[in-house]
């Protein structure tokens, strides 16, 4: 009876430790290599990526990586501890190295920035849109005083019709708790230059510019919404930039030194993550007002004009739609209309703002 104890007690022993033995060689997520670089533990970009799903480019010339995954794009520089994370600026505690002749990332990147970022999934519940980074935004009234833009059949001009809608959205906007800055709030003109002005010294977070639109062909109708063609030459607007404006960025930032091409080439930086933040902002407006406005929904359009290449923040011009279409000038006149106009547009910077929310709550 005792061996037969002993004999039960040694095989419960076995197994308990095939047990253990076994759930401590259980394959799971594949371990990244890391290095050691000065007492600091690296990972290799291409590594990193691989595992997570990321596309990523590198530029051996200017010592640049991107990273895209979705609609979220990283920017970060050889030896530097600055990276853009769609279009913010984060601080690493080490820099972007390179390690027998491959790009290595600390392995802090990984927690700090990819796993917060690319979630799956994100609770809305308890997110405050007061704690988004979109604070203050500016609303560009298009024409004004002497230049009355389009002007229709049946005499709307398009000054009035962007006055109106501006202070409609601005207004909605301040309920929702967001600064709001206009380029003008009575009809007078405004030059291009000094709209740009207004809305770079504002320091603002997001630009919005509201316009009728017109065409010869008549029977035209519906609404656009622009952002910067990815055809401008980025490379001299971040020289004009990297001249003439403050980065006001943390002084350990290689921002501060006194090289004009590593400013210039933290504004490139800047304005294709701006241009990326404007088509997501874009979307939004479009996808707001196709749910909530009884009209035709055009879609997103890159676009040269002056005040989205001069904007230093993410900005976007809408096309409310065409005076020069008899039926959309009549729709357009009426005020509950652009009541209507002013709200899905709300609705479209407010779903942009969440989505900016969402990740820095999930980031605390």
């Amino acid at each position: 009876m005792q061996i037969k104890k002993s004999f039960i007690l040694i095989i419960g022993c076995w197994l308990l430790v095939s047990f253990l033995s076994g759930c401590a060689t259980t394959p799971g997520r594949a371990v990244l290599p890391t290095y050691n670089i000065d007492g600091v533990s690296y990972v290799s970009l291409a590594s990193l990526c691989k595992s997570e799903n990321i596309r990523w480019e590198y530029d051996t010339y200017t010592g640049r990586a991107y990273l895209n995954k979705g609609t979220h794009r990283i920017n970060l520089m050889v030896g530097q501890r600055l990276v853009l994370v769609d279009g913010m600026p984060q601080y690493l505690k080490h820099p972007v190295d390179i390690y027998q002749g491959a790009i290595v990332l600390p392995f802090r990147f990984k927690e700090q920035i990819l796993d917060v970022l690319f979630k799956n999934a994100y609770s809305e519940r308890g997110i405050n849109l007061s704690s988004a980074r979109i604070k203050k935004i500016v609303i560009d009234a298009g024409h004004g005083g002497r230049d009355p833009g389009t002007i229709g059949k049946k005499g709307l001009k398009e000054k009035d019709v962007n006055l109106d809608i501006a202070k409609r959205l601005a207004k909605l906007l301040r309920d929702d708790g967001i600064e709001v800055v206009m380029t003008r709030s009575t009809d007078d003109y405004i030059s291009l230059e000094r709209r740009v002005a207004i809305a770079n010294n504002s320091k603002a977070d997001l630009f919005v510019s509201i316009h009728a639109n017109a065409n010869r062909v008549r029977s035209l109708n519906g609404l656009e919404v622009y952002y910067i063609t990815p055809h401008a030459n980025d490379s001299k607007r971040a020289l004009q930039s990297a001249q003439n404006v403050a980065l006001n960025l943390d002084r350990s930032s290689f921002a501060y030194t006194p090289s004009l091409n590593l400013k210039a080439i933290l504004w490139d930086m800047k304005h294709t993550s701006n241009r990326a933040e404007s088509v997501k902002l874009a979307r939004n407006v479009c996808i707001s007002a196709g749910s909530s406005l009884d009209t035709k929904i055009i879609g997103i359009k890159g676009a040269p004009f002056y005040v989205l290449k001069g904007a230093h923040m993410p900005a976007v011009l809408i096309e409310v739609g065409f005076l020069s279409n008899y039926n959309e000038e009549r729709l357009i006149r009426n005020s509950f209309y652009r009541q209507q106009l002013a709200e899905s547009i709300e609705m479209g910077i407010t779903k942009y703002a969440r989505n900016l929310a969402l990740i820095e709550s999930a980031s605390r």
